[in-house]
């Protein structure tokens, strides 16, 4: 009897974890990945843009969950969907969307990831894990929104490591939120000028964040984030002397 509890309750652990593996497969097995394209943008705009303007509402909430789908099961195209909301719905509303849906989809792969695995990996950590487990979380806000803010690693894995070391669910939400939003910000407006590059039958500069004027801000406000932990290391380096 108890043993069966106890692969109840594993089975359990598991399952959020394996919902969203098995959603990831279904998306390839089913070949969906080749529609996630600018193409298929292009050439359904016409009956988008008609639709959006006729059931604007429902619009945004599929639009908004399509996008926690797309995030929460770590799918390929989170930039064309960026893109995409620009355009339907325009930089403002794109924009608020996107950052509604891509918080909500993090935090649910970090919460299956955390019910799964987080406790675990933190039972048998060995000193180096509680180590880098403890630095992290005394400056958990701070890292979490540079790691947002400056697109250094893919986001699927900024979605997961936290919750292998520690980060309460509040800080991971909230600096989500407030770290997605420059760079989200910056594609949704590329989206809401989609209309006149399709017209013009060329392509949009996917590199656009990487322009100094675009960059340079984004760059001042992860070394802004990081102001506190310097603060933190320079205030105990001088009480321990």
């Amino acid at each position: 009897m108890t043993e069966t509890k106890g692969r109840s309750s594993v089975f359990k652990r598991f399952l959020p974890l394996l919902v969203l593996l098995a959603g990831l497969g279904a998306f390839f097995a089913l070949g969906l990945d080749r529609y996630v394209t600018l193409d298929t943008l292009r050439d359904n705009r016409q009956a988008l843009t008609a639709w959006v303007v006729e059931y604007w509402a429902l619009a945004a909430f599929i639009y908004v969950l399509a996008y926690i789908a797309v995030v929460a099961f770590s799918l390929p195209g989170a930039l064309v969907a960026t893109l995409t909301g620009g355009f339907l719905f325009g930089t403002v509303f794109g924009g608020l969307l996107t950052v509604a849906g891509a918080t909500i989809g993090a935090t649910a792969i970090f919460l299956a990831a955390k019910t799964a695995l987080g406790d675990m990996l933190r039972e048998k950590a060995g000193p180096k894990l509680r180590k880098l487990e403890d630095g992290f979380g005394k400056n958990a806000f701070s890292y979490m929104l540079v790691l947002r803010l400056v697109p250094v690693f893919p986001f699927f894995l900024v979605n997961l490591a936290p919750a292998f070391l520690g980060v309460p669910l509040r800080t991971y939400v909230a600096a989500t939120f407030v770290g997605i939003i420059p760079g989200t910000f910056v594609f949704a407006s590329l989206g809401n000028g989609l209309g006149a590059v399709f017209d013009a039958g060329s392509d949009p500069d996917l590199g656009l964040i990487f322009k100094p004027e675009i960059l340079g801000p984004i760059l001042a406000l992860a070394a802004l984030a990081l102001v506190p932990v310097l603060y933190r290391r320079f205030a105990s380096g001088r009480a321990a002397d």
